[in-house]
Order: structure tokens, then C-alpha cells, then sequence
């Protein structure tokens, strides 16, 4: 499928400062047919990539303004396979390759060492990683309500879990808390997203199952083969679209996501079969 993607960020720099921006779709096995990056007024940036996951940064060197404009538009044909997951015994975790294992680890918003208890009592018993997985993640979209403005950039998913109460991000980073906790790796995956009201960037996660990462979203506002994916790590920390660093003020955003095909089948995940959905 291709889309049309475009961020507009606007930003007031009061001193000298930095901004690391991640908004560009990943080159991984999705291709870019065309981008374009604009900044207005005209600053210094250099390209860089992640050592750990290979997401794409922008890195801008800023002197004071009134108005820092930031804008990013691109053409993608996003890939995935959508495919049915037999039965299977799980993972002997000596036999992870060695790029997975980091996402079984406790991380700043993923404290998978804190729900251990809560996660095996509640999901332990399923026959299989994805039953597990698929469960969690019904779970939490019947017990944790969708509520904007009701967490900010501290909040992990030990205060979700809790609160009850949450945006995307708080559901994706609950929904890898829980699978670390069931040992099974799962990571961050932040996005442009079609079909989500009002359009913004979008998060949701990845579990490693029976040797493929398979994309899970608890919040079921979007389909899951519409998404152009920005960028991977293990929780909001690594994929935030942007790092300040000085006196900056944030003032807008606008992101949005078009369809450039006439023939998209929307494809929703249900808990009740196991078909699922793999961008890796």
C-alpha cells in the first residue's frame, strides 16, 4: 500500500539549542519513493542513524527565533505480511538471537520486573507466546480507557497499569511491560498511522513470537496495515519524535496520513483467531 505521509512541527527557540528529531519513515523493508525535509529559517542539521536500531535522526543546531518551522512529507509503500500463526511450542531463550534479547529487559517506562506477578497470574496459563500476547492485549483495551491529556512524558506503565487510563503510548509501553514480564521480548514501534482521529504520530508495540516480531495494538483505533513505521527501541525513550535539549518551546503540530491506493482491506487483529500482522 502506499501513502502519503507529512509532519509540520513549529517550535519557539528561545537560547541555543538542540533538537533530535525523529519523523523520517524507517528504510527498512518499506520503500520511500519520494521525501522531502524543509526547515525554515534555514539551519544546520546532519542525518544520523541509531546504533542500536537504525532509526533515522535529524539533528538541528538552532539559534533563537520566533518561529522554527520543521516540515517532512514523504510518498511510502509500506510493507507487512499478514499471515496465520500455527500452534507452536515457545522459545528456548538461549536460542534468541542476540539483537532480541535487550527487549526482555526492564526499561525507563517498561517496568516488567514490577508485573511479573500481575502478568503470569493473569496470562501465564495460555498455551503459547501468542495466546499470551493476543490476551494482554485484550486486556488491556477492555481495562485501560483511551483518555487524552490523562498522562504526561513520566508515566510508564507501572502508573498505567494503575491508573487505568491512558493515550498510545501508555498502552504500548503496558502492553511490552506485560510480555517482558511473561518473557517474551517486545518493543516500541511509533508511527505514522491512516485512518486515526484526530491524525497524529501513533505508537503501538512489537512481540518477538516464535522467531518473527508480529505488531500488536491495544488500542484498536487503526487498521494495523496502515501504518509507515518511523521508528523502533525499547519504549518511548528511544522513538520520541523529539529530544530537546535547551530553552525551547513547543508550539504546533500537524501529521497526517493519506492513502494513495484504491484497493486497502483494513485489517483489524482480532482476540478470537490467530492471524496477525508483521512489518519486519
Amino acid at each position: 500500500m502506499k501513502f502519503k505521509v507529512n509532519a509540520d512541527l513549529k517550535y519557539k527557540i528561545n537560547s541555543e539549542s538542540s533538537i533530535i528529531l525523529s519523523i523520517h519513515a524507517l528504510k527498512t523493508e518499506q520503500k520511500i519513493i519520494s521525501e522531502q525535509l524543509l526547515i525554515s529559517p534555514e539551519t544546520d542539521f546532519k542525518e544520523l542513524l541509531s546504533t542500536a536500531e537504525a532509526n533515522r535522526l535529524v539533528s538541528l543546531a538552532l539559534k533563537p527565533t520566533e518561529n522554527l518551522s520543521i516540515s517532512y512529507e514523504a510518498t511510502v509503500e509500506n510493507a507487512f505480511i499478514i499471515k496465520e500463526i500455527e500452534a507452536f511450542s515457545d522459545v528456548n531463550i538461549a536460542k534468541l538471537p542476540g539483537d532480541v534479547l535487550t527487549y526482555l529487559n526492564p526499561s525507563r517506562y517498561c517496568q516488567s520486573d514490577k508485573l511479573y506477578r500481575l502478568a503470569n497470574n493473569m496470562f501465564g496459563y495460555k498455551k503459547d507466546d501468542f495466546e499470551k500476547v493476543q490476551a494482554l492485549t485484550y486486556w488491556i483495551y477492555l481495562n485501560v480507557e483511551y483518555l487524552s491529556g490523562s498522562t504526561n512524558s513520566e508515566t510508564s506503565a507501572y502508573d498505567t497499569v494503575t491508573e487505568q487510563a491512558g493515550v498510545c503510548r501508555d498502552f504500548a509501553h503496558l502492553g511490552i511491560a506485560l510480555c517482558r514480564a511473561l518473557t517474551i521480548p517486545a518493543r516500541y514501534f511509533t508511527g505514522y498511522a491512516y485512518q486515526l482521529v484526530p491524525q497524529d504520530f501513533h505508537a503501538c508495540f512489537e512481540a518477538y513470537i516464535n522467531g518473527q516480531w508480529l505488531l500488536f495494538d491495544a488500542t484498536r483505533l487503526i487498521p494495523l496495515n496502515g501504518m509507515v513505521k518511523i521508528a523502533i527501541g525499547r519504549d518511548a525513550a528511544d522513538a520520541a519524535v523529539a529530544n530537546i535539549f535547551g530553552d525551547v518551546s513547543f508550539i504546533s503540530s500537524v501529521v497526517t496520513c493519506g492513502l494513495l491506493d484504491n484497493d486497502f482491506e483494513p485489517f483489524y487483529q482480532h482476540h478470537e483467531n490467530r492471524m496477525a500482522i508483521s512489518y519486519s
